[in-house]
């Protein structure tokens, strides 16, 4: 008689692949429960492995409490750690700019009312500090023109040639800017506004036209004459001068 083999139904191998995943999972979530100093508020079998039921779960102890659940079994609720907060360095402090520091504007120039030039020889004879007429006479046209202006200061400046010595010269321009002085003094000027200095033979304005003149002395009458406009007194008149419509110019006079 021959034997007909009938093949596993498909319940049988859905029980047998469903109980070899639950012994699976029982193995797993016993060797869990074994750890040292855990209850395992699961029931296990004699060996050590959690019951799991029909529908896959953990069968739990009558003891079992949250503070027993243990994965795989149960979610364990684990505190969420805190961000670490990030410190961040402060800013400097940025210090006030310092104000800006004044700057002194220079003082503006005083107006001019009158500048000129006058050769010593209309003033004065050669190597002399005495004014002669003609000098005098120049220094009164000077007086008049001024006479009806606001008068701050007058500077008569004196400066003489290269002939003689350095320090000859510089006391010569001296006392030939304060004969000037003095008689503007004579015709009104207050002594207080009048000054006079001597710059000897510093400033000369003839240059190299009168070089290789020969001896440099007072006899020698072609260098003489050639140094002529080294010879000069510069007098400048500052203040201010009240015109038709009351307007005040800032020059009014000519240089000559």
């Amino acid at each position: 008689m021959t034997k007909r083999f009938n093949p596993p139904s498909a319940h049988r191998v859905s029980t047998v692949a469903i109980a070899a995943a639950l012994a699976a999972f029982a193995g797993i979530a016993g060797a869990q429960s074994r750890e040292p100093g855990r209850l395992p508020g699961y029931v296990v079998s004699s060996d050590g492995r959690v019951v799991v039921s029909g529908f896959g779960q953990c069968v739990r102890a009558g003891h079992w409490t949250a503070a027993n659940a243990a994965e795989p079994c149960d979610l364990v609720a684990r505190a969420a750690v805190p961000p670490v907060p990030v410190v961040r360095a402060e800013e400097p402090k940025l210090e006030p700019a310092p104000p800006p520091v004044a700057v002194a504007q220079p003082e503006p120039p005083r107006p001019v009312i009158q500048k000129l030039t006058l050769s010593t020889d209309v003033l004065f004879d050669f190597d002399q500090a005495e004014l002669k007429d003609s000098g005098k006479r120049r220094l009164d046209e000077l007086a008049d023109q001024i006479k009806d202006a606001d008068v701050d200061e007058i500077i008569a400046v004196g400066h003489a040639d290269r002939i003689a010595s350095e320090g000859y010269n510089q006391k010569l321009s001296e006392e030939r800017a304060q004969a000037v002085k003095s008689y503007l003094e004579e015709r009104g000027a207050k002594a207080q506004r009048v000054s006079a200095e001597g710059k000897g033979e510093s400033q000369p304005v003839t240059g190299e036209d009168c070089a290789k003149m020969g001896a440099e002395r007072g006899s020698n009458r072609k260098l003489v004459a050639c140094l002529q406009p080294d010879r000069r007194v510069e007098i400048e008149v500052l203040g201010s001068r009240q015109v038709a419509g009351g307007e005040t110019p800032a020059a009014a006079g000519a240089t000559r």
